[in-house]
């Protein structure tokens, strides 16, 4: 069934260098350049806008470059587009399937019509009907599946041939949570059988739940890069946040957290918001400072409602670089 492929493990499944696209006077692409190691999950994350499908559509051959160069699974995205496009699994925003047919005969005329034999297309199917939870309703019209269950077969038709590299073009937009969590398990089952999946989504928590490293995309370009836990941190550390029951013990807490010391003030800052009763502090030191805090409290004869130690989302993050590149 695999065409022979010029795919090593040890370079980048995905590499891309200096990418340019321009349609018409918009700049959809802007010297965008990326790594992704084989085997691994890559999230692009952007707001609508930002180039994510572009990305997509020029790395899978359906569009071409105004000027860079990229390679997919070693091959050259403007000079190799068929060799390409034998080793890629595309699954874009809107599905391909035939409403009237069962999951079962989709995956058999898709098999077929990307040169299967019909042997080979029928048993492909049965292996990814079992492999995406789908066998039960493998007979039942498409019409009668529900978003989680019709875009899990959009997946499956995409790894037909069992790519080098699967593109999911925002996979889960408009599921429920329980169709996402099920898009999620096949995304990372398909990854731990060592499928490339190049994720585009607006989803942060999407982002942050499957990829191991994170491109941030605005306007054309990536403005950041990094592992889920690297861009956390670049929005500033960990801090401690306590709760208080009313707002003369969170001014309490808060007191009892100032630095001691002139040079420690300068750094430690400790904020109360005043309409939630939550006190703040840097926990640059993770655990040992929470652990500190709370034997201040205790000194201090202070019990708090609640205190955590918060690492910032990925929602904070986005938004403090978007917001740096729109100063």
């Amino acid at each position: 069934m695999h065409e022979e492929r010029n795919h090593d493990r040890d370079r980048p499944a995905v590499r891309a260098s200096g990418l340019v696209k321009h349609y018409g006077d918009l700049r959809a692409l802007d010297e965008l350049s990326m790594e992704i190691p084989a085997g691994t999950i890559h999230g692009l994350l952007g707001p609508n806008g930002a180039g994510k499908s572009t990305v997509v559509n020029v790395l899978s051959t359906l569009v071409g470059l105004t000027r860079g160069t990229a390679e997919v699974a070693g091959f050259d995205v403007s000079r190799q587009t068929a060799q390409v496009r034998r080793c890629i699994g595309l699954v874009g925003q809107t599905a391909a399937l035939d409403e009237i047919l069962g999951g079962r005969q989709n995956l058999v005329m898709f098999g077929r019509l990307l040169g299967l034999s019909r042997r080979d297309a029928e048993r492909r199917a049965d292996e990814l009907l079992g492999e995406f939870s789908l066998t039960e309703a493998a007979d039942r019209p498409v019409s009668t599946y529900s978003g989680g269950m019709r875009r899990r077969l959009d997946i499956a038709v995409g790894m037909i041939l069992d790519p080098v590299v699967l593109f999911l073009d925002e996979p889960t937009t408009g599921l429920d949570p329980r169709g996402r969590t099920d898009v999620w398990n096949s995304v990372r089952e398909i990854a731990a059988r060592g499928t490339t999946v190049l994720l585009t989504t607006q989803y942060l928590e999407e982002a942050d739940s499957l990829a191991g490293r994170i491109s941030i995309m605005k306007a054309g370009r990536i403005i950041a890069e990094g592992t889920p836990s690297d861009l956390k941190r670049q929005r500033g550390g960990d801090r401690i946040e306590i709760t208080a029951s009313h707002q003369a013990a969170a001014r309490a807490i808060r007191d009892a957290l100032l630095p001691t010391d002139a040079a420690s003030s300068e750094e430690a800052v400790v904020e109360l918001d005043e309409e939630t009763g939550v006190v703040t502090s840097p926990a640059t030191r993770g655990t040992r400072d929470l652990a500190a805090a709370v034997r201040r409290l205790d000194a201090a004869d202070i019990t708090a409602d609640d205190i955590v130690l918060r690492r910032p989302t990925l929602d904070e993050v986005f938004l403090a670089l978007t917001e740096k590149e729109d100063a």
